[in-house]
This record gives structure tokens, C-alpha cells and sequence, in this order.
């Protein structure tokens, strides 16, 4: 962990939106440089832009529901040396302007920062129109684009304002329910660095975004079930810290993923094309299994497709015990 990042202890841990961070970060952001815009596509307070805009109304752009605007104006301002920053739904941004998201900014190689907000499951009564699942698979696709989920607000909040000062097109993923705090102070954000959490010899979780809370926890289930876990957290999804997934892989000869999004083409399919190459290991993915979202409260709906803690904790143990019995 770098210098200022501190776990939050049991006694001190909250609940936050991930994307309230981003609101802060964007704002300190265009404090600290006059260069950086904001565009928004009509969901200014929903993805916390409001609080950019409320200091910086000369450097906000309200472009309506026009997500295919919303990139293309981005990478023109890009062109023109601005650092300009867009928010959306991921459900409309990445989801409804992918192409642009290409050609205009990847393509162009531009400093284009698409916001996704409301990724995941945890957009709850809305369903599976909004709950954006596909999002890393489309983004890690694209050439030059960065790809970042935080694991809390206070993450979120460094990520953004490391990513105003990179001079590659960027992608942060944001949840719409409040999350459990996994950082009591987080210092430096450092783009493509994992973050060693918990150190363990049985078996090695390797976690983004909302599920790297559920991973600290269940690895404290594990323990009480005699199952030593350690736990990597992968904020950078593109580009991946290789050497932290390799050594995770050589300390415990077996890898499980969390991610709360599709297991096709997500954080799992990057760790296991990674491990593939450099360190085969057998590899567990945990996400959502080639399906949509469904409706329901926010916990409730992760409880459906085992993404809380206590539900991740069998299909670890049970990989564990199949992977012993063959290996």
C-alpha cells in the first residue's frame, strides 16, 4: 500500500456511494487545473457532477440525453487542450456510445474521462436496463483506454484526480448505492497498481470495485472455516498490475476473481489471459454468469446472483476442495 492509504478498522467503517468520491475529486480536480471541463448528459446530481459545476459553471457543459454528443464534444475539447471529463449512466455511457467512445477519443488518442455511473447491480429497483454489466468487457477492449474501478469513495476520489492528470482516454466505473468503506485515508491513486490487502497462502482473491469490501469480508469467514485467503485489489483493471497477480499466483496456487459484472470479458478474463501466459493457475471467476440484472432492493439483488460475502464463501471453499482433489 502506498504511503497514505490506511484500512479502515471494523469500528470505523461507513457507508458511502463510490461516486460521491468522484464529485469531490472532480471538483479538487478543476481546482488544481484550469484546463479541466465537465460535461454531463442530464444527470448532473445523480453522478455528482453538480458539485464540479456549482464551483466551475464557466467550465460545465450540460449537453442533454445525448450520450454520442456527450464523447464527441469531449474529444473535441480534448483536441483543443482541455482535460474535459464526461458523466452518464454506464447504462447510456459506455453502453449508447461505444462507437463514439472509439473513435473519437481511443481512436484520436485524446484525454477523454468517461464517467460510467450506476454501474453493476447495485442500481437495484431499476433492473436489468440499467444495471450496466457489460461495461468492462467494452472498455478494456478499446486501445489506449484506461479502465478504473474504485473500491469505495475515498478511492474513487484519489482515482480522480490521478486519472485529470494522465494523458490517456480513461474509463471509472461508479456505483449508485452507498458501499462499504474499505479505506479509512487513501493517499496517491498510482494508475495500474494492485493493492495487497490482506496477505494469505491458501488461496488468492483477486478483487474490483464494490466486491473488494465483500472479498475482505468473506476472507474473515475463511478464516473462521480454517481457509487462510489473501486478498488483491485490482482498482486499475487496464492496464493490470501483472507482477501482483503473477506473485499472488506463485504464493498460492490458486486464484479466485470477484466482479460485480459480467464474468465474460471482465476482471476474470484479464487475470486468467494473464495467467495463461506467464503463471497457469486455476482460476475461479465470480460475477454474473451470462445473464441480465433482475429488480429488487440493492442487497438484495447481490444476494441473488452470490455477490455478498457470505454467498462468495461455498463456491470458494468448494473450488478449493475440487482443485486439491484433481491437482
Amino acid at each position: 500500500m502506498n504511503d497514505g492509504m490506511v484500512l479502515a478498522a471494523a469500528q470505523e467503517r461507513s457507508a458511502e456511494p463510490i461516486r460521491a468520491g468522484f464529485g469531490r475529486g472532480l471538483a479538487k480536480a478543476g481546482e488544481q487545473d484550469s484546463k479541466v471541463v465537465a460535461l454531463c448528459a442530464d444527470l448532473t446530481e445523480s453522478t455528482q457532477m453538480h458539485l464540479f459545476r456549482d464551483r466551475h459553471p464557466d467550465r460545465f457543459i450540460q449537453v442533454g440525453v445525448a450520450e454520442q454528443n456527450l464523447v464527441t464534444v469531449a474529444s473535441g475539447l480534448a483536441h483543443a487542450g482541455y482535460i474535459p471529463f464526461t458523466s452518464s449512466y454506464a447504462a447510456f455511457s459506455p453502453g449508447r456510445n461505444w462507437e463514439q467512445i472509439k473513435t473519437t477519443a481511443c481512436l484520436n488518442d485524446r484525454p477523454v474521462k468517461v464517467v460510467g455511473s450506476h454501474a453493476g447491480l447495485n442500481v437495484g429497483p431499476d433492473g436489468a436496463t440499467h444495471q450496466m454489466l457489460e461495461d468492462i468487457a467494452l472498455m478494456r477492449s478499446l486501445p489506449n483506454m484506461v479502465v478504473i474501478a474504485p473500491a469505495d469513495s475515498a478511492e474513487a476520489e484519489a482515482a480522480t484526480l490521478a486519472i485529470a492528470k494522465d494523458p490517456r482516454p480513461a474509463y471509472l466505473r461508479l456505483a449508485r448505492d452507498a458501499t462499504g468503506t474499505v479505506f479509512a485515508h487513501y493517499g496517491e491513486f498510482v494508475i495500474g497498481r494492485a493493492v495487497q490487502l490482506r496477505e494469505g497462502v491458501d488461496v488468492g482473491i483477486i478483487a474490483t470495485g464494490t466486491m473488494t469490501r465483500e472479498a475482505l469480508d468473506a476472507a474473515e469467514i475463511l478464516m473462521a472455516r480454517g481457509v487462510d485467503a489473501g486478498v488483491l485489489h485490482v482498482p486499475t483493471i487496464k492496464p493490470l498490475d501483472d507482477e501482483a497477480i503473477v506473485e499472488l499466483a506463485k504464493t498460492t496456487g490458486l486464484i479466485v476473481t470477484i466482479e460485480e459484472a459480467q464474468r465474460i470479458g471482465g476482471l476474470g478474463s484479464a487475470v486468467t489471459e494473464l495467467l495463461s501466459e506467464h503463471r497457469p493457475t486455476p482460476v475461479l471467476r465470480l460475477g454474473v454468469d451470462d445473464r441480465f440484472g433482475e429488480s429488487g432492493p440493492p442487497r438484495a439483488v447481490l444476494e441473488a446472483f452470490g455477490l455478498t460475502a457470505p454467498s462468495l464463501v461455498d463456491p470458494i471453499v468448494q473450488f478449493i476442495e475440487r482443485t486439491n482433489r484433481t491437482g
